[in-house]
């Protein structure tokens, strides 16, 4: 055999071998990871991807202590730190370290989603995000917290929520000062100051800074509340809304205030509370001046003085400024007061109003007005007395121009002018344009002097 025939029997040989291994199409994942089960194209996928597994991590960022198992993803990571971000989104001006992050962004505005669950529907932009919420049917969780035993479907989830109890918060906001545990909360925290919201509501008008919350928000249109509360049939639009409402009913509290030993369901509600010690209150409203620990506060706040009253009540046409407002009027109209007080057997609506009513029976009152030294059970009641003191009546009556410290009592004195007496004594017919009044004088009719 020449050495030409010699090369091409070598050739075929060749070719008879390649033939004779497993037929692979371009694409198809055939390398699998014995720990998980997750497949891979390439097998050098799969070794990189083992890595996470075997828990080495052998390069570490001189900032921040932060470990990885490929020298790739520190570089990337190292951005953060620089606070470079070339990639700019044209359509909100979010920036970006890398274009590829830049180029899933824009797939948000985009609108297409063309990853769909098939055992809820829901739609993702990328693979990967629908991979991940996938984990959430399956129900497995193999990842716990060794302190508070809660558990993740991914090792990622469960090392940021243990920055939770390690205290620590390496990213500061320059503008105030607020510290967070992972860049991304900072990064998103810092839009509230840009006042940049380019997500806005078509239905009520209502602008977000990103689009995640603009669905959630959408969500309170829809009417769509699949998750009920089993023992009390509360129904939310989120999952998560769900689970915090669970906490009520377990009666645990974790969370106390160090000052006055008041304990809360979630450590985001103990901070809120602990502003109110602090006496800060930087958001002041520009027409009344009255001053709130919270953006959010003054927001509603400020509704009061647009005079816009968006949701009103079927029954008595009575309106309010919020639905949580209308939502707890209408419980007046139910008739319907689950909450009783065990010493006199006054009942209420709201679970709230029972514990403010209790404190009457405590006879313990420990907010005091330095001017007088009159005492109160509540903040609030302290905080209405003061306005006397100040001499401030900033609500006006259009008609005959008396004015009061409080939008709640020009309310009622205007029921004077307007005639309306929708409380009617059952015993001799006599109208009163407040509850209150009618109350006072069926005392007549008891026999009851004070």
């Amino acid at each position: 055999m020449t050495s030409t025939q010699k090369d091409q029997h070598g050739a075929r040989s060749q070719r008879s071998q390649e033939a004779d291994k497993p037929h692979r199409r371009k694409g198809e994942k055939t390398y699998s990871c014995d720990e998980c089960g997750k497949d891979f194209t390439q097998a050098g996928h799969l070794k990189t991807h083992q890595l996470i597994h075997s828990g080495v991590k052998p390069y570490s960022c001189d900032l921040c202590g932060k470990s990885f198992t490929e020298a790739g993803n520190l570089k990337k990571h190292q951005l953060i730190h620089s606070g470079v971000k070339p990639y700019s989104c044209d359509l909100c001006g979010k920036s970006f370290t890398e274009a590829g992050s830049l180029k899933k962004h824009q797939l948000i505005h985009s609108g297409i989603k063309a990853y769909s669950c098939d055992l809820c529907g829901k739609d993702f932009t990328q693979a990967g995000h629908l991979e991940r919420h996938q984990l959430i049917h399956s129900g497995v969780k193999p990842y716990s917290c060794d302190l508070c035993g809660k558990s993740f479907t991914e090792a990622g989830s469960l090392k940021k929520h243990q920055l939770i109890h390690s205290g620590i918060k390496a990213y500061s906001c320059d503008l105030c000062g607020k510290d967070f545990t992972q860049a991304g909360h900072l990064e998103r925290h810092q839009l509230i100051h840009s006042g940049v919201k380019p997500y806005s509501c078509d239905l009520c008008g209502k602008s977000f800074t990103e689009a995640g919350d603009l669905k959630k928000h959408q969500l309170i249109h829809s009417g769509v509340k699949p998750y009920s509360c089993d023992l009390c049939g509360k129904s939310f639009t989120q999952a998560g809304d769900l689970k915090k409402h669970q906490l009520i009913h377990s009666g645990v509290k974790p969370y106390s205030c160090d000052l006055c030993g008041k304990s809360f369901t979630e450590a985001g509600n103990l901070k809120k509370h602990q502003l109110i010690h602090s006496g800060v209150k930087p958001y002041s409203c520009d027409l009344c001046g009255k001053s709130f620990t919270e953006a959010g506060n003054l927001k509603k706040h400020q509704l009061i003085h647009s005079g816009v009253k968006p949701y009103s009540c079927d029954l008595c046409g009575k309106s309010f400024t919020k639905s949580g407002n209308l939502k707890t009027h209408q419980l007046i109209h139910s008739g319907f007061k689950a909450y009783s007080c065990d010493l006199c057997g006054k009942s209420f609506t709201e679970a709230g109003n029972l514990k403010k009513h209790q404190l009457i029976h405590s006879g313990f009152k420990a907010y005091s007005c330095e001017l007088c030294g009159k005492s109160f059970t509540q903040p609030g009641n302290l905080k209405k007395h003061q306005l006397i003191h100040s001499g401030v009546k900033p609500y006006s009556c259009d008609l005959c121009g008396k004015s009061f410290t409080e939008a709640g009592n020009l309310k009622r004195h205007q029921l004077i002018h307007s005639g309306f007496k929708a409380y009617i004594c059952d015993l001799c017919g006599k109208s009163f344009t407040q509850a209150g009044d009618l109350k006072r004088h069926q005392l007549f009719h008891s026999g009851f002097k004070a």
